[in-house]
């Protein structure tokens, strides 16, 4: 089973250096990572800037579709206003059939805020106590949401690369 987290750090960089310590975990085979990106919002700037881990050698990638509607829905959205608000509806509700509910966009919304970062991660196979150890020393927060192996076989069809 596959889960997807979001690690909020204190800064807009930490999330670039726990991409550093989770390549190190994956390598001792403490996570699988099957795709990952990394948001970064610096101070006094508008809007957050996303960069995509996506490695084609990762079987479970997502692709950027997935990661680009994600974060639209979290960081965008909320600035475009009511105009699209029954697009957005439908794309909410077509997360939350694959276990990402509007509870967990708002509460990701809420806490990465200008001046903090965040690593989305989805992996399996992962030797949690070791991981969280690992991050504390960033000062990192977790936010979670679990996928069950049905809602993550739907997100992987709902964002199926074009080979």
């Amino acid at each position: 089973m596959a889960s997807l987290t979001v690690w909020k750090f204190q800064t807009p960089f930490g999330a670039d250096a726990a991409l550093d310590k989770l390549q190190q975990l994956a390598s001792q085979q403490l996570i699988v990572v099957q795709d990952a990106a990394v948001v970064s919002w610096e101070v006094g700037k508008k809007k957050p800037k996303t960069r995509e881990l996506h490695d084609t050698k990762l079987g479970g990638a997502l692709g950027g579709g997935f990661w680009g509607l994600l974060f639209g829905l979290i960081f965008f959205v909320p600035i475009l206003g009511l105009a699209i608000g029954a697009a957005t509806g439908a794309l909410f509700g077509s997360l939350a059939d694959v276990g990402i509910s509007d509870s967990f966009i708002k509460s990701v919304r809420d806490q990465v805020t200008p001046g903090t970062s965040a690593l989305f991660l989805l992996s399996s196979n992962a030797v949690f106590d070791r991981v969280k150890e690992e991050f504390s020393s960033e000062d990192a927060e977790l936010i979670t949401t679990n996928l069950s192996n049905e809602q993550e076989a739907r997100l992987r069809e709902a964002f199926a690369q074009e080979s």
